[in-house]
């Protein structure tokens, strides 16, 4: 049996501590507010935004997350949005910044990935590819991270599948050439992070931000706050 050497993170809720549903909301409201002097509805605008991420979770590989996105958005605005891409990316570059006021911030989370880095694992931060490159930055920059900490950060530009979609977590594995038992996920959602467990992957399910939709029975789940989660990786081998 291979030994572990690759450690895979989700960010949101995980190495960012967040209230989901506050963040969600602060996020849409400051998009719809953005977008009104330019003459876009805000409801119609984050109502189009919702099913253009739809899209991505439904996402079957044929094209990348960026451009399903963008295909459905434009086709529920009524017109071509692709246009505004540079506007979206300045929205997170600045007022994207209020919905911070949903997260937290854990010393845990820089000091868990990097103490992993060192040990020799390979660390990859899978968070959900539903956001752009700018988005994913800017929120690991809010948990004490940057992309420097991590061998790869899946985004919308370049991933085609999204959580709980297995083929997500495959086409990475396939992209260092290594096995579901080489591989350890953490992550707080039960649906899309302990999904790996059914594929031969390890996992360590954080429970500060716990989401568990289903309320599935978590028995037998490697489990604890991320600061436990630390304190796990100390113990785990120097590669």
């Amino acid at each position: 049996m291979k030994k572990i050497d690759t450690v895979l993170f989700d960010l949101d809720g995980s190495l960012l501590p967040m209230d989901q549903d506050m963040f969600v909301k602060l996020y849409m409201e400051a998009l719809g507010r953005t977008f009104a002097p330019d003459g876009f509805e805000p409801a119609k605008l984050t109502g189009s935004v919702w099913r253009g991420v739809e899209a991505m979770i439904k996402n079957d590989g044929s094209v990348n997350n960026r451009d399903r996105f963008w295909r459905v958005f434009s086709e529920s605005m009524d017109q071509d949005m692709e246009g505004q891409e540079p506007h979206f990316v300045r929205f997170y570059e600045n007022q994207f910044g209020e919905a911070k006021a949903a997260t937290g911030y854990s010393e845990f989370s820089a000091k868990a990935v990097r103490l992993l880095k060192e040990k020799g694992y390979t660390v990859i931060l899978a968070t959900n590819p539903v956001f752009p490159t700018v988005a994913t930055y800017r929120r690991m920059r809010w948990a004490g991270l940057s992309p420097e900490d991590f061998d790869l950060v899946t985004t919308y530009e370049e991933e085609r599948y999204c959580k709980p979609n297995l083929a997500y977590y495959r086409s990475i594995l396939e992209r260092f050439g290594k096995e579901p038992e080489q591989c350890l996920m953490v992550g707080n959602d039960v649906d899309e992070d302990m999904c790996v467990l059914s594929m031969g992957m390890s996992a360590y399910l954080l429970t500060d931000c716990l989401i568990n939709r289903k309320q599935k029975a978590l028995d037998g789940l490697r489990s604890g706050s991320l600061s436990g989660f630390y304190d796990y990786a100390k113990e785990m081998a120097v590669l």
